[in-house]
């Protein structure tokens, strides 16, 4: 189980510490999502930020309040390219897993699960890379991973 700690997620506690709670939890679902916002001071939409992702899985679960966050997910898909201005990065990405469970708490996050990830990821000083869930991070992030589980060092 990898446990992180973000610093670039004390930023994105400045996107939602006024976050209202919310919760829910569904069977079979897909989703697509497009997106840019920004500037503008309602939670979530703080920060510059523009993507676009598909979803699909059997079984979610999902609370969220503040800036703490938990998520369970049985069989899923997912593919997406996101940009954030607030944390200088931009990430592109093929995600398969069997099931995962995470929590996170404003920039420290852990998760579990068996997954196939694919992408890269490239930001202020880091760059990220996976492919069918084993891969590498090097830069501030120092890290690998093996079928969707490993460990990461953030350095500052």
């Amino acid at each position: 189980m990898p446990v992180t700690y973000n610093p670039s997620g004390i930023v994105q506690m400045i996107d939602t510490f006024d976050r209202p709670g919310e919760a829910f939890a569904e069977g079979p679902y897909a989703d697509t999502d497009t997106y840019a916002v920004g500037l503008e001071d309602k939670p979530g939409k703080r920060i510059p930020k523009a993507g676009a992702t598909a979803s699909a899985g059997v079984g979610r679960a999902r609370a969220e309040w503040s800036v703490f966050e938990a998520e369970a997910k049985g069989p899923n898909a997912s593919a997406g390219a996101v940009a954030s201005a607030g944390t200088l990065s931009a990430e592109a990405f093929a995600r398969a897993g069997l099931g995962s469970a995470s929590a996170s708490a404003g920039p420290l996050t852990a998760k579990v699960g068996l997954s196939v990830d694919t992408g890269v990821s490239v930001g202020a000083g880091s760059v990220e890379a996976k492919v069918l869930g084993c891969g590498f991070s090097v830069g501030r992030k120092i890290g690998f991973s093996l079928f969707g589980s490993g460990i990461e060092f953030e350095l500052w």
